[in-house]
């Protein structure tokens, strides 16, 4: 399946799409999968070679896809290793309690099933009032290796041109336009008018380097919105 167009100048979506995408090609015809925190469940057509079921708690004021259990992901109704490989993509950041979630990904994946993981560092609040936390690439190895996973790789999943160019579309929209934010008066007008010519410019420089970390991703400075994460739970 290609890149759908959407994600073509915005980078973060280009490479989510592609890392569940490699998720999905890992996979042979017979395993089961679970996306869990499905939402309207954009990842299913990548999966419709295997056995695809989805659970989320749907409290979002939002549309949702076919959802198969409607439930905390603290507590999923299935039996003990059920499943090849878990996705569950921009998901843990809403959940209170993260450690217990991660041990019951543990509990349904099959011995060597792998979970694969995405999460923002640096992203505003979102799903409000459900947004509790941001994860370093620290704070998910310390949890994943406290619940047994074996980690197979923690990346930036886009590149630091992704994050500059997140923040300039951020500005483009977010910086007012009011005079009363810089001072008033001639200070004021000022603020306002510089406020005013920047935000064409903030808006293009982001399609700018959107398209640079799509075409020259750079990972060797500045940071990421989000990691990956790929973990496997070990045939003990």
């Amino acid at each position: 399946m290609e890149p759908r167009k959407t994600t073509q100048f915005n980078s973060s979506r280009f490479y989510l799409e592609k890392f569940v995408r490699e998720a999905a090609e890992s996979l042979p015809s017979t395993a089961i999968i679970l996306d869990a925190g499905a939402g309207n469940c954009p990842y299913k057509p990548l999966f419709s070679h295997v056995q695809y079921e989805s659970a989320d708690f749907c409290q979002f004021d939002s549309e949702y896809g076919e959802i198969d259990y409607v439930c905390d992901l603290t507590s999923i109704p299935v039996e003990n290793n059920k499943y090849d490989l878990v996705i569950c993509n921009q998901v843990i950041e809403h959940i209170p309690e993260p450690e217990a979630t991660l041990k019951e990904l543990y509990r349904v994946l099959k011995p060597n099933g792998q979970l694969w993981l995405s999460a923002p560092f640096f992203y505003e609040e979102h799903g409000i009032p459900y947004d509790f936390y941001r994860y370093t690439q620290f704070g998910h190895k310390y949890l994943f290796e406290k619940i047994g996973f074996e980690i197979k790789k923690i990346e930036r999943l886009e590149g630091y041109y992704g994050t500059l160019a997140y923040q300039l579309e951020t500005a483009s929209k977010s910086l007012p336009a009011n005079p009363r934010f810089y001072g008033g008066s001639f200070s004021g007008l000022i603020g306002t008018s510089v406020v005013l010519i920047s935000r064409p410019l903030f808006k293009l420089l982001s399609f700018i380097f959107s398209w640079l970390d799509i075409k020259y991703k750079n990972v060797v400075s500045g940071y990421c919105k989000n990691y990956i994460v790929v973990a496997e739970k070990p045939n003990i």
